[in-house]
């Protein structure tokens, strides 16, 4: 996949930063470069673009990564009170602006959720879709709603009263099989995220997924060790759209690519066709952590 004008874009110190405008404000993204497929990535609810960093490191010789900060959080625009913003089509905005072509779409949790609707909306924008573990869940009641947002403010404004050592110190208690390049990105998000940006979602996942109409990796961990994504879910996705490969990766639950970084990588390049990988007949796939 390399070509004219190729750079060594694993090394993070030739990565940029940038942002795209919004009608108020903007959305801030990093990208390696290089002159592989674009490859965008949206992350999960607290973290920010430069999580996916050891994951971007590991693909950016092959493709030119694009890693978003999701609106509230990152560099990116704060979430107004009361305001109802719409992920799938801040990455869409992402997408034309820095004029990707049918790039592969990507998301961890509710950066998977807000992929899928992405894909679901624009079906000549996507190459391929991938999806880590997205919270694929019935949709909450507005009490429930509440009552969660609340809780989230409650949980961010904790962590936010902990020094950036003393928020380290919790996850990696928390997660002590994670890579240590994990948790320098992870205590920034936690830093950055704003407490409004608990997402509210008003239409069944199913919606979205049915629509999907390129192919799409579902992969996902283990519910035991935390994983949302059941293996009932995933039969259900693959029923809704034939489209979709749904891929189990033993020994992680909801960070799948945290928690077995060599598995998760070998089930990634097996779908975007790398032949330097080899994968199990379909369902899942080992490796170490």
């Amino acid at each position: 996949m390399r070509g004219p004008g190729f750079s060594p874009a694993g090394d993070a110190s030739l990565w940029h930063s940038g942002t795209v405008a919004l009608p108020a404000g903007h959305l801030a993204y990093h990208r390696t470069g290089g002159s592989g497929p674009a490859l965008v990535l949206s992350h999960g609810l607290t973290d920010n673009g430069l999580c996916w960093s050891r994951f971007a490191s590991a693909l950016a010789p092959d493709f030119d990564v694009v890693m978003i900060d999701a609106r509230g959080h990152g560099a990116s625009a704060r979430i107004t009170a009361g305001e109802h913003h719409h992920p799938a089509q801040d990455i869409a905005r992402v997408i034309d602006t820095l004029g990707l072509t049918s790039p592969i779409v990507m998301g961890h949790s509710v950066g998977a959720r807000a992929t899928a609707e992405f894909a679901s909306s624009n079906p000549a924008c996507a190459s391929k879709v991938i999806l880590e573990d997205p919270p694929f869940l019935p949709l909450a009641s507005p009490a429930e709603t509440a009552a969660r947002s609340e809780k989230f403010r409650s949980h961010v404004a904790d962590l936010q009263s902990l020094s950036d050592a003393e928020i380290a110190a919790k996850g990696k208690a928390l997660s002590p099989s994670w890579h240590a390049d994990e948790f320098p990105a992870w205590v920034a998000g936690k830093r950055q995220v704003d407490r409004a940006a608990m997402p509210d979602y008003a239409t069944p996942w199913q919606d979205a997924v049915a629509r999907i109409s390129v192919p799409t990796l579902l992969i996902y961990g283990e519910s035991a060790l935390g994983g949302i994504v059941t293996s009932a879910i995933a039969d259900e996705a693959k029923r809704l759209n034939p489209l979709i490969k749904p891929v189990q990766i033993e020994g992680a639950g909801h960070n799948i690519r945290r928690e077995n970084f060599d598995g998760f990588l070998v089930a990634i390049r097996a779908f975007l066709g790398d032949d330097r990988a080899t994968m199990n007949n379909g369902e899942q796939t080992r490796g170490d952590t």
